[in-house]
């Protein structure tokens, strides 16, 4: 089936006479059992429930992975991820392009574990093959990259990390399945944000991560130990989100585009960042691996974090708001928000200066939201 289809009928059982045709929310915890046996057991903790099983199918089917497992947060999901794979004393190699949150996790919790950590440019010629260690169990990093929209090369990651024995880990989020799948380049475990592009409605947290069977069966075990199980009407919102995923995505695919190349005609516009335009310095690299080049993109204004502040302050169709991926059009700083633990110099050195400006583009007119930033910029 195509990625549509399957958004809104895979892994379901088809409906007999009398069932919705929407799925029901079984606000459940618990659920009675048979005495005498484990067989069956269904609890909400376990991630074994009737809303969970069912979007769970849904989101490995669309990656293309053997099974998935849907978790409180994007945050979640990394940190199960992670724990499933490494141990103490095991070495985790590391894009430096990587959202906030979840550098945070790998420099100060993995390390307090016994976890060597170490953050390469992926960029770099031979980095990569430079920071291996005997000790290397994980390779990871983001494409396309929060927040500078950066699409990395996977062939020769996906050689090296497969000759050497370790398991290449891509957070996916910028993308979602629309746009790229992974897995069909060779990486062995994906994950997204789910409150993103996946639900697309601002109004869920979960997280989502996919691979084959055995180890999503550790990342469960994790996720009921570390308690990081979504509540039923998260999954029950999470699967009525996918049924729009195609239609959603496209159009945002559509309105960035519109709005990227009319930001890279504007004078008061220092640089933007977008890659489906020819200017980006990963255009050919997206052009292959990407089916659709995504909604989002960045802008640098002329003036810095001043002229940023006063443009932001003048939006009216925009929302200034954290998170990415659904149908509102958002536009944050990341020096407030995602990375806001970093000193301006970290920053300045993986490519967000202060002024910097996120833009997650929604479903809007895109005209409308080319007027909103021009007179923003008037102003």
């Amino acid at each position: 089936m195509g990625i549509s289809t399957t958004a809104i009928h895979g892994g379901e059982t088809r409906p007999t006479p009398g069932m919705g045709v929407s799925a029901p929310l079984v606000q459940s915890v618990n659920y009675a059992q048979e005495a005498g046996t484990s067989e069956g057991l269904l609890y909400t903790r376990y991630g074994n429930t009737p809303n969970a099983d069912r979007v769970q199918k849904r989101l490995a089917l669309l990656e293309g992975a053997e099974a998935a497992l849907v978790l409180s947060s994007g945050m979640g999901a990394t940190a199960c991820a992670m724990l499933a794979l490494l141990r103490p004393g095991d070495h985790l190699i590391s894009s430096s392009w990587i959202y906030g949150g979840t550098r945070k996790l790998f420099m100060e919790d993995l390390t307090g574990m016994g976890i060597e950590v170490s953050f390469v440019n992926p960029l770099e010629p031979r980095a990569w093959r430079k920071g291996l260690k005997k000790n290397t169990r994980v390779i990871f990093l983001e494409s396309p990259v929060n927040p500078t929209c950066r699409v990395l090369e996977l062939s020769s990651l996906q050689s090296l990390a497969h000759a050497q024995g370790i398991a290449l880990v891509v957070d996916s989020t910028f993308a979602s399945p629309v746009n790229f799948r992974p897995m069909e380049h060779g990486v062995d475990v994906v994950i997204h944000s789910a409150t993103k592009y996946l639900n697309g409605h601002h109004d869920i947290l979960a997280g989502v991560v996919c691979g084959n069977e055995p180890f999503i069966d550790e990342v469960r075990r994790k996720m009921t130990v570390w308690g990081q199980a979504p509540d039923p009407f998260a999954c029950w919102l999470l699967e009525r989100g996918l049924k729009t995923l195609d239609v959603r995505v496209k159009r945002q695919n559509e309105n960035a585009m519109r709005v990227a190349q009319w930001c890279s005609t504007r004078p008061e516009i220092a640089k933007a960042h977008y890659p489906g335009l020819p200017t980006h310095p990963d255009h050919a690299i997206a052009k292959t691996l990407l089916d659709g080049f995504g909604g989002m993109m960045a802008i640098e204004l002329k003036g810095g974090g001043p002229a940023t502040l006063k443009f932001v302050k003048k939006l009216q169709v925009f929302t200034y708001a954290a998170s990415l991926g659904g149908v509102d059009s958002l536009v944050i700083e990341p020096r407030y928000s995602s990375h806001e633990h970093m000193t301006p110099e970290e920053r300045q050195r993986i490519g967000i200066p202060d002024g910097f400006l996120r833009m997650s583009i929604g479903i809007e007119n895109a005209e409308d939201l080319i007027a909103d930033i021009e007179q923003a910029l008037q102003q």
